[in-house]
C-alpha cells in the first residue's frame, strides 16, 4: 500500500510563526491529495514502521504487546500533533525499507543515516549523533578497546542481523568470529553467559544497556570508533510531510518533549 498525499506549505508556516498551536496543521488550508499529510489527516491515523527490538528507541512487549521507547513516545507526540490515532507496524532491521515504503508514514526507532537508505527514501532532521562502540562484560573494557584488539580469531563478536550493527562486524572484523544473532532482545544476555565477548553497537545503546544490566559495560562511548546521525524515514519526494515532521521536531526538541522521552531512558 503506497500512500501518496500532502497539505500545503502554508500550514507548516503557520505552525513554525506561531499562528496554530504546536504541530497542529492550521484549518481551511488547501490540501493537495498527493501528500502523505493530507492523508494522515483525513484519515486521522499515523502508521509508524518500527523493529520493536531497539531499546532504548523502540521495543514491543512480546508478552503484553505494550510498545515503549523513546522513539514510540516521539511518534505518539507526532500523532497527537495531527489529532490522529497512531498504529505502530512491526517490521525488522532486514524488511524495515520495503516495509515503510509499502506499509507506513513514517518509520521509527533508532534508525542510523545510511547512504542505502538514503537511495530508497528521505531523512528527516537529525534526532540524535552516535557512533559505534564496544559494550563487554565489565572488566574487560581493556581487552576490546579498539578494533584491532576484536579483530582477533579468538574473539567472538555477536550482531543482531539485517542492521548496521551486522555491516560493521561485517567489514571491521573478517578475522574475528561473527555470531549473527536473530534476537535482538536478548542478544546482550549472550555476552552475559559466557556465549559471546563483544557486541559494537550505537553508543547509545550500550549507555542504555549498561544501566539496564550491571555486569555490561560501555567501551568510551564518548569516543566511537564512527560518527552518524539518527533520523526518521519519510517518503522520498514528499517535501510537505517531510517539512511537517521536521517542523513538528523542531518544536518537539525546544519545548520539552523529546527530553522528556530520553530521560525515561538515560535518566
Amino acid at each position: 500500500m503506497m500512500k501518496k498525499i500532502s497539505v500545503s506549505l502554508a500550514s507548516v508556516v503557520l505552525l513554525v510563526s506561531g499562528c496554530t498551536q504546536a504541530g497542529e496543521p492550521s484549518a481551511g488550508e488547501d490540501v493537495d491529495v498527493n501528500s502523505r499529510l493530507a492523508e494522515v489527516l483525513g484519515e486521522k491515523t499515523l502508521q509508524a514502521c518500527t523493529t520493536g527490538d531497539y531499546r532504548p528507541y523502540t521495543y514491543k512487549d512480546p508478552d503484553t504487546g505494550e510498545w515503549s521507547g523513546i522513539d514510540i513516545d516521539m511518534a505518539n507526540s507526532l500523532a497527537e500533533s495531527l489529532d490522529a490515532d497512531i498504529e505502530f507496524v512491526q517490521t525488522s532491521w532486514g524488511d524495515l525499507v520495503p516495509d515503510f515504503k509499502d506499509q507506513c508514514d513514517i518509520a521509527v526507532g533508532g534508525i542510523s543515516y545510511t547512504t542505502d537508505r538514503a537511495q530508497q527514501v528521505a531523512f528527516t532532521d537529525a534526532t540524535a549523533p552516535d557512533g559505534k562502540t564496544p559494550i563487554v562484560r565489565c572488566g574487560e573494557q581493556e581487552k576490546y578497546s579498539d578494533i584491532d584488539q576484536i579483530n582477533r580469531a579468538n574473539v567472538r563478536v555477536i550482531t543482531p542481523i539485517g542492521g548496521t550493527n551486522e555491516r560493521f562486524a561485517d567489514k571491521n572484523f573478517p578475522d574475528a568470529e561473527v555470531i549473527k544473532f536473530k534476537d535482538n532482545n536478548t542478544i546482550f544476555d549472550q555476552i552475559i553467559k559466557g556465549d559471546a565477548d563483544v557486541m559494537v553497537t550505537d553508543a547509545s545503546e550500550t549507555r542504555w544497556v549498561q544501566h539496564e544490566k550491571p555486569e555490561l559495560c560501555a567501551v568510551h562511548p564518548d569516543e566511537p570508533f564512527d560518527h552518524f546521525d539518527k533520523g526518521y524515514l519519510v517518503p522520498q519526494g514528499d517535501t510537505e510531510w517531510e517539512e511537517y515532521v521536521d517542523n513538528w521536531l523542531d518544536i518537539a526538541s525546544q519545548d520539552g518533549t523529546k527530553e522528556r522521552a530520553e530521560s525515561k531512558w538515560f535518566g
